[in-house]
């Protein structure tokens, strides 16, 4: 068994190393491939935000407001803090009613700034918001919660609480596609303030496979806007938006704070789990980019965007003075 790791250089010095566990999963649970412990727990963090999002397209939310492909992709979001992201979560909060004021979570540094990479020179310059609220990476996620308290006529107030029928509506969803019972699924709070969920990588990557796979209209709607509109759930210089871009309708990918990373491939009934053991968010970019490669996409995602296969190290003056890259790989179950 090779085992993947991401090894951090400064000239030609290994500095640290970072390990990572990874499934590679079918949608009936079967492993197809693995990277140190495929049982490993992992707390999903964001990338539970798909199937957070799901009952808006199970239980006519979706109809009830309007909501938009890009208001959608938005609350499946991680996203940058972009002006027009921004600005998107606020229309949706006005026309259910509601303002940056119901929103529960709180404010933070931009992604894009967060996750440290580097622009493409051909990027065109992204007009990011200040940090507040509605700035969020999390806005649309919660604005979607609140926008299913409404059309249920549940209580806004707590919707972000452990127990709240937001929150259980979504374990039930989460617990369905990783055909766990519920209450072996772990609870905890994210950095937003909702509920995020414990469980193996295994599970997680059955999830994700499950979820691409599902011919269900709610479903296809709910991964439909995530492929169709990838700006919305990332964003400028993200790894998940130009994965999506680079191969469109081939695959889903989100991202899970500290080193977690998620994908889908539904067109070969995969998903696909990894987490960094340290937390290293970065170091889950060229690892998720190491898995992809070796489930033979067309062409390898690694030459496709090698920015994100090979990262930088900077020093204070942003000069380069070593590497981070992927080291070793997956075995194939």
């Amino acid at each position: 068994m090779t085992e993947l790791t991401i090894q951090n250089t400064r000239g030609p010095a290994l500095d640290t190393v970072h390990r990572v566990h990874a499934a590679v999963c079918s949608a009936d649970g079967a492993l197809v491939a693995y990277s140190g412990d495929a049982e490993h727990v992992g707390i999903m963090r964001s990338a539970a935000k798909p199937f957070q999002a799901l009952p808006l397209a199970e239980d006519g939310v979706l109809e009830r407001f309007a909501i938009t492909g890009e208001e959608l992709a938005l609350a499946c979001a991680s996203h940058n803090s972009e002006v027009r992201q921004v600005e998107v979560a606020r229309g949706l909060l006005e026309r259910i009613g509601l303002s940056e004021d119901d929103l529960a979570c709180g404010p933070h540094p931009a992604l894009a700034r967060e996750f440290g990479v580097r622009p493409d020179r051909s990027a065109k310059r992204v007009e990011l918001a200040e940090p507040s609220r509605l700035a969020s990476n999390c806005s649309g996620k919660h604005s979607g919660m609140l926008a299913l308290a409404l059309h249920h006529g549940w209580e806004t107030e707590g919707y972000h609480l452990r127990g709240h029928p937001v929150q259980q509506r979504a374990l039930g969803v989460l617990a369905r596609y990783a055909a766990m019972a519920e209450s072996d699924i772990g609870q905890g709070v994210d950095g937003c303030g909702v509920v995020t969920f414990s469980l193996p990588l295994a599970a997680i990557a059955r999830a994700f496979a499950a979820l691409g796979a599902d011919e269900s209209p709610a479903a296809r709607t709910v991964v439909g806007a995530m492929m169709e509109h990838p700006e919305f759930v990332a964003g400028q210089w993200r790894l998940d938006t130009e994965l999506m871009q680079a191969y469109p309708g081939s695959l889903l990918v989100k991202v899970g704070a500290e080193g977690m990373y998620c994908a889908a491939l539904p067109g070969r009934g995969l998903g696909l789990a990894l987490k960094v053991e340290d937390g290293s968010s970065r170091a889950a970019m060229p690892a998720l980019l190491r898995v992809l490669d070796a489930l033979e996409l067309e062409p390898a995602p690694s030459s496709v965007l090698g920015r994100f296969a090979e990262l930088d190290v900077l020093n204070t003056r942003f000069e380069p003075v070593g590497a981070m890259r992927a080291e070793g790989g997956v075995s194939f179950a």
